[in-house]
């Protein structure tokens, strides 16, 4: 059985209710008895019901009424129910006359997420669109100057610049709470989206979203709209990053600090090192593709559904559509994709995602990193996965993403070991593109102990050939490995046709030139024997001709064929 809660109160002091409650606990009469007792929980097994009764007391009401007279029967009543949803006990103190902390913390938050220029005054524009968006009808100029009069009055710091402070704006909620309007304050509390504790609701940070295996999740415009105006309302100075302290006030209203120190080897920095609004853009996209439900909670805490009039985070989301109906129609719509990047310790996988973020290599481990890549013309962002794990713990799990950039060190024999078992084990038979980068291109090469060179095992399985990196030299060759990254994402089949499709035009070429060169060898021939008065027959030149054009037909048919099994 759940506690029983019973309000203990009386209008008169001394009559006994302390002694009621330490006679019903202690079994005896106390002799000494406090004023007052603490707020107690009678246990279970001193009660006939054996239900544990605490005594959440407190005055929320009083009321003079009388059944006889039927004076302010329904007033009572209303006052009862008014009790229950809009209590007074979470929000105020009447002892020490002033508003409890966690309504002080709530009130902050509602007033920061209010203050849209950040200038720490809510204006009347400001002030007219929170009565708005909280009571649904904007104030009349005359009820908005008679607010601030009031509260002028009776503050020091509470009116600046003809707009409400945050000082101002909790005492004017201490106000209505102590003129009985305390259901103004909930009214209030409940749109930011608070409960009876004063602590906000699952529903308003987790709203539901679903989203079916093999979708991802990405912001759409109104996620970036809303981001972007955060960005601009927090960065002060201007200067398109947002500087440590900065980044802590946009924050400001979260409990917590949403972005740890691993975001500013996660993003795009300034040379100040700040968090440049390209990075910020970027560690938003990351949030909403990794975690999406954490994103959500980030922007609840925001006051996404307040500011943007929606009900709830989710309208500034977008559920891409499954990834195999995006192969079936060889196109797709999403703006993200994920790169795994796969290979033995020691490789230069860090100096890789780094140098992605035009960066150079350092210690520390970050898994992450995104940045953005012009693919057809659009901007898409690419995030790379630093795997770091030998070859028989990649999971499946491990090894799903939009496309593997499998890394060897040329410079260790053994490394190219690992990128193929890896590629046998998890991507040949799959639909994911794999591209083969050979690091540390600056090291002298050797071979490495695998049955045949990295070239060879990649005109075997119908893969580029590896693809040159160094983070001594980043020259166009290096950086246009992410360009060809983000294409093998977006466009998983075309690595594998493009290649089919050169090989192709080098067969049909080279079997072009052969056959130039059997109609010259026989035309030549044939104007000497002309020349020389011999009158032989041309069978031989035709034979020749014929025999070739069968040859680059059956060549073509074939290499069609395995086109097609490709597509």
């Amino acid at each position: 059985l759940a506690p029983f809660i019973l309000s203990f109160s009386s209008l008169t002091a001394k009559v006994g209710k302390t002694s009621l409650i330490m006679s019903l606990v202690g079994e005896e009469f106390p002799e000494q008895v406090p004023p007052r007792a603490e707020e107690i929980t009678i246990p279970a097994d001193v009660t006939p019901e054996k239900v544990p009764t605490h005594i959440f007391s407190e005055i929320e009401t009083c009321v003079e009424c009388s059944a006889k007279n039927l004076k302010n029967i329904s007033e009572l009543f209303y006052y009862a129910q008014k009790a229950v949803l809009h209590p007074t006990a979470p929000l105020y103190d009447p002892e020490d006359k002033q508003l409890k902390p966690s309504c002080v913390r709530a009130l902050t938050r509602i007033f920061y997420i209010s203050d849209q220029d950040n200038d720490r005054i809510l204006s009347d524009a400001e002030l007219n669109s929170f009565q708005k968006s909280c009571f649904g009808n904007p104030l009349a100029p005359q009820a908005l100057e008679d607010v601030k009069t009031v509260v002028w009055k009776n503050t020091s710091d509470g009116v600046q610049d003809n707009g409400l402070t945050l000082n101002g704006f909790l005492f004017l909620n201490t106000l209505f709470i102590q003129r009985g309007r305390h259901e103004t304050t909930w009214t209030i509390l409940r749109k930011f989206g608070y409960d009876d504790n004063l602590e906000l609701t699952d529903d308003y940070l987790y709203p539901e979203l679903r989203v079916p295996v093999g979708c991802t999740t990405e912001l759409n415009h109104q996620g970036y709209q809303f981001i972007q105006q955060l960005f601009d309302k927090y960065d002060e100075d201007k200067d398109s990053a947002l500087s440590p302290k900065e980044l802590r006030n946009l924050f400001c209203v979260c409990p917590y600090m949403p972005w740890g120190p691993e975001v500013y080897m996660t993003v795009p920095t300034t040379n100040k090192g700040y968090i440049s609004n390209h990075g910020y853009l970027c560690q938003w996209t990351l949030s909403a593709y990794l975690d999406i439900h954490r994103c959500l909670e980030h922007l609840g805490y925001l006051g996404y559904p307040i500011l943007t009039e929606q009900d709830s985070q989710t309208a500034g989301v977008t559920v891409t559509r499954e990834k195999k109906v995006d192969l079936e129609k060889r196109q797709t719509q999403r703006s993200v994709f994920l790169c795994k990047v796969i290979g033995p310790r020691g490789t230069g996988k860090s100096a890789f995602l780094q140098a992605f973020l035009d960066r150079d290599s350092s210690s520390a481990f970050c898994p992450y990193v995104i940045n953005t890549v012009q693919v057809s013309n659009q901007e898409k962002y690419l995030i790379l996965n630093e795997v770091d794990v030998e070859t028989e713990f990649l999971k499946k799990s491990d090894a799903s993403c939009d496309v593997a950039c499998l890394m060897y060190d040329i410079s260790d024999p053994h490394s190219f070991n690992y990128c193929a078992s890896i590629y046998k084990q998890h991507y040949m038979e799959s639909n994911i593109p794999c591209v083969l980068v050979a690091c540390k291109v600056d090291l002298p090469e050797v071979k490495q102990f695998h049955g045949m060179t990295p070239a060879e095992f990649c005109y075997k399985h119908r893969l580029p050939p590896p693809m040159p990196f160094s983070t001594l030299s980043l020259d166009s060759t290096s950086k246009n490995i992410y360009t060809r990254l983000a294409w093998a994402a977006m466009y998983p089949y075309i690595l594998t046709v493009t290649l089919m499709f050169v090989i192709l035009m080098l067969v049909h070429g080279f079997f072009f030139f052969l056959l130039l060169t059997l109609c010259d060898c026989s035309f030549s021939l044939s104007i000497s024997r002309h020349l020389n008065g011999s009158d032989m027959s041309n069978t031989t030149f035709w034979l020749r001709v014929a025999l070739g054009s069968a040859v680059v037909a059956v060549l073509g048919f074939a290499i069609y064929r395995a086109v097609a099994r490709l597509k």
